[in-house]
């Protein structure tokens, strides 16, 4: 656990996002350098639905209050429920389409890069991610307990422990780096909290939950360069680290590294998969 002076700061930044437009301008210049922002993204799993061929499902929009057409592709954070859609939305409207189709995952690094190559061109190419509707509502609760009267939650919740306070935060040890962790997964991230509590029976200071969204933080590495977002790690859910790893071959490893894709390219195989972090860090 450490006390950071800045991360009242940037979570300040990062929550803007929750409710509406980030108050950030064009600070490019202090954005933290892309190769940093894929390196902390590219373990982290994400799925999206593909037909026969293997080409992911793209649908037609426009840009809220224009009409210049953007090809959107929809990005599931739940393997589950990519598989839900397929077996019910997609049956109902195209069953023949819904018996070929198939859940693959995808590198977020690798989405985010595509994203940010494709912004403002002819035929935008954009992402809609879906978050698990149980990790939504329990950002919903975590909220309305904190005194927000927030009748939805926009994006994706990412979680973390907040200690104490002095704006101090619950790390882990990864190796030789001492990391924050945002879980995709509350529940997971409360069993880690009770597991440092039951480690470090001593620490007296209260820990507790709370909430941001994913495309606040992805805003955040992409315009801000701080010392928090280096530390920072998103940890994927064990349901979606499992599903990864029953498609890599025998043998594979996490130096396997996630390979290029695109929505006119064939599936790619499965992203590697990291380390999750180990120990929670007691306070100093």
């Amino acid at each position: 656990m450490k006390s950071l002076v800045r991360l009242g700061a940037i979570l300040g930044i990062v929550g803007s996002t929750l409710l509406g437009p980030s108050p950030i301008g064009n600070m490019s210049a202090l954005a933290l350098p892309e190769p940093q922002i894929l390196e902390k993204l590219e373990f982290v799993p994400v799925f999206t639905i593909a037909d026969a061929q293997g080409l992911p499902l793209v649908t037609s929009g426009t840009k809220q209050g224009q009409t210049t057409p953007i090809s959107v592709g929809l990005i599931f954070i739940s393997q589950r429920d990519a598989q839900s859609f397929i077996n019910k939305e997609l049956k109902a409207n195209n069953p023949q389409l819904a018996s070929t189709a198939r859940v693959i995952p995808l590198s977020l690094g690798k989405i985010y890069q595509l994203s940010q190559a494709n912004k403002d061109k002819p035929n935008e190419l954009q992402f809609d991610y879906i978050p698990a509707p149980q990790q939504v509502e329990s950002a919903k609760t975590l909220l309305k307990q904190a005194g927000q009267q927030v009748p939805e939650f926009n994006g994706v919740p990412l979680f973390y422990a907040k200690v104490g306070t002095d704006n101090g935060v619950l790390t882990f040890q990864q190796g030789q780096k001492e990391v924050i962790p945002f879980f995709f997964n509350k529940e997971e991230l409360q069993a880690e909290v009770e597991r440092f509590k039951q480690q470090q029976p001593t620490v007296t200071l209260p820990i507790k939950i709370e909430v941001v969204n994913l495309e606040g933080v992805l805003e955040a590495l992409r315009t801000k360069n701080d010392p928090f977002l280096t530390q920072m790690m998103l940890v994927p859910s064990r349901e979606s680290l499992d599903f990864v790893r029953s498609l890599q071959p025998a043998g594979a490893g996490n130096q396997n590294k996630p390979p290029a894709a695109s929505p006119t390219q064939p599936a790619p195989r499965s992203p590697a998969v990291a380390p999750t972090p180990s120990q929670p860090r007691p306070p100093r």
